[in-house]
């Protein structure tokens, strides 16, 4: 098979926008608990009317401030009810919204703030605050800082706005108004804007949330949001929460709270990256064996591996049955509290699970269905759904939406969910769309016989980490490259739970270097592993390091025994990386990297 599309299960809306979500329900549904915030060690419920009174002062403090329709504002903050409160309130003003990764580089900052032409900012914290203004660009007007109490000092601003003036600026926006600018990374390492209209996204929650109705229209539906709302998947669950009207709770330290918010709030349902269930895995094994217990936890985990599988084919044998029951109560039922207790699905995206994850938690009862989607679809193209599951894949395209494998095995998307184009750059906008409109992915996949997609590999050079982050490796490989040691770089981190890389050394300058160290004579061979080169390389990374985000940048790194050259099959004869071929060749080398995380 080489397309397939699915119809749409709605309609599109003729007129209106995102801001409608928000207002029509607190007529419709005024004490609908929207959100949960934090609240000290618990939960504050947010009802629909509380929400939509809180969005329209800040919309009248903003208009107060001179944002005008169409104008640009940007956040800069961790995940939390503030940027989700902000994100409709830029709307109700009639602004698009440009999110900011909280980790990103004053470099990154300098050109999103420069290219989206934003006149606001929010950031979250004094130190962002410092970083904004070292790089604050002449069309930036206002500055904010939430942990300074500046959202209230904007809700002052608008006292004298009127509720005329907020229903004027939200009519101003139509289905094709810019909802968002969000920057995604490209080959050259310039992040590019995907322009996404209120269209894009009413495309997508309406026919997401319609396909897992069980999920997002229970009458108990409730997620905790804890990836980036920075990043487009984290966005979808914003406004399609808002969109199915379940109840949305945030924790903005998944690292150190996540843990204890998911015990709490104890949610139905999860949306998130791999990454996440890689760690939930990972630790429940490193906790079995701390206690004696890894072969206990590997045969469970078989188990569940095996009990999944006889879902697929629909034979479970009798013995793994009991040993499945047996199981439960002495591991998986463990594993199911650590995730609130309440837990029976899951929607991962961003990176690929992998069949024996996915088959792994079925076992164990909680079913993660795996989609597949980028910024410039508005998220998930393709999703598999409680009714309609192949582990290992991700799915079927979600209605509304038709998949193309290319000749050369490229997915091309079409549908309503597409972004019109990179923000200023009509070149890059007609490279990445096919003379007769498909949208080019630039990923590889399959289609098998009933129309599941599988992703096999990446055409493009973009590294997307376990956590779904989006990097550019040439951004850090050209700044490598420019230290006099290092002959050749290649970042690594597909589907990896960080950012890597594979160095050479520049063998004229190595020479020079070991006779100042008093090593003459040596090898690479010898020296590679050597303190003060390892030392020496890694100020080069560290240097490298300070012009991207924390979560791009390379963690740990290998010095190659070789260069990399024409004459070695690695290099083209315009000296272009050949990446494919490196990560192959040097496959052991990449996996000592990751051993042990």
């Amino acid at each position: 098979m080489h397309e397939i599309s699915a119809p749409a299960l709605l309609q599109l809306p003729t007129s209106g926008n995102l801001t409608d979500l928000i207002a029509t329900r607190a007529v419709n549904e005024p004490a609908r608990i929207l959100f949960n915030r934090a609240s000290g060690a618990g939960w504050e419920a947010v009802s629909a009317t509380q929400f939509e009174s809180e969005v329209r002062a800040i919309a009248k403090g903003l208009i107060s401030a001179g944002v005008q329709p169409g104008d640009r504002v940007a956040i800069m903050s961790r995940t939390s009810f503030t940027w989700s409160l902000l994100d409709f309130s830029i709307w109700f003003a009639g602004a698009a919204v440009v999110p900011i990764y909280e980790t990103s580089s004053a470099e990154q900052v300098d050109w999103i703030l420069n290219d989206s032409g934003a006149v606001a900012l929010f950031v979250e914290s004094s130190e962002h605050l410092a970083l904004a203004n070292s790089v604050k660009p002449a069309t930036l007007k206002n500055l904010w800082c939430i942990d300074s109490g500046d959202v209230a000092i904007v809700k002052n601003l608008g006292a004298s706005v009127s509720d005329a003036a907020v229903a004027a600026a939200r009519a101003t926006l139509q289905l094709d108004s810019l909802a968002t600018l969000i920057y995604t990374s490209g080959t050259t390492g310039k992040p590019k804007g995907c322009e996404l209209t209120h269209a894009n996204f009413f495309a997508e929650v309406q026919n997401v949330t319609e396909a897992t109705a069980d999920l997002f229209f229970r009458p108990d539906a409730s997620t905790l949001l804890f990836i980036p709302l920075a990043h487009v998947f984290g966005r979808m669950i914003g406004v399609g929460s808002a969109y199915s009207g379940l109840t949305l709770a945030h924790c903005s330290d998944a690292v150190k709270d996540l843990p204890r918010d998911l015990a709490s709030f104890k949610p139905r349902f999860l949306l998130t990256v791999p990454r996440v269930f890689e760690k939930v895995y990972n630790g429940a094994e490193a906790r079995a064996e701390a206690g004696g217990k890894g072969d206990i936890f590997r045969k469970a985990a078989a188990v569940a591996v095996e009990y999944s599988e006889g879902i697929s084919t629909g034979k479970i044998s009798l013995g793994v049955k009991v040993k499945h029951a047996i199981f439960d109560k002495l591991v998986y039922s463990k594993i199911r509290a650590g995730l609130g207790g309440n837990v029976t699905h899951a929607i991962s995206g961003g990176a690929p699970l992998g069949a024996r994850l996915g088959h792994f938690y079925r076992g164990i009862g909680v079913t993660v269905l795996e989609g597949y989607g980028l910024t410039e679809t508005t998220a998930g193209a393709t999703l598999n759904t409680t009714r309609d599951i192949r582990v290992g894949s991700v799915g079927r395209p979600i209605p509304g939406t038709a998949i193309r494998i290319a000749e050369d095995g490229e997915v091309l998307i079409k549908g309503p969910i597409v972004f019109r184009g990179y923000w200023k750059n009509p070149e890059a906008t007609k490279e990445t769309f096919t003379e007769d409109g498909w949208f080019k992915s630039g990923d590889l996949g399959r289609l098998d016989d009933d129309g599941f997609l599988y992703i096999v590999g990446r055409k493009k050079e973009i590294i997307v980490t376990a956590a779904g982050k989006n990097v550019a490796p040439a951004v850090l490989e050209d700044r490598l490259r420019a230290h006099p040691l290092v002959s050749q770089c290649v970042v690594v981190g597909d589907a990896k739970p960080f950012i890597g890389a594979l160095i050479t050394i520049d063998q004229d300058a190595l020479a020079v270097w070991a006779s100042a160290q008093g090593k003459s004579g040596a090898t690479l061979e010898t020296l590679r592993t050597d303190p003060a080169l390892v030392l020496a390389v890694q100020g080069a990374v560290d240097e490298a390091n300070k012009a991207v985000s924390k979560a791009e940048a390379i963690r740990k790194f290998s010095i190659l025994p070789v260069d990399l050259t024409i004459e070695s099959g690695h290099l083209t004869p315009k000296m272009s990386i050949k990446r494919s071929v490196v990560v192959q060749d040097f496959a052991a080398e990449i996996e000592a990297i990751y051993s042990g995380e």
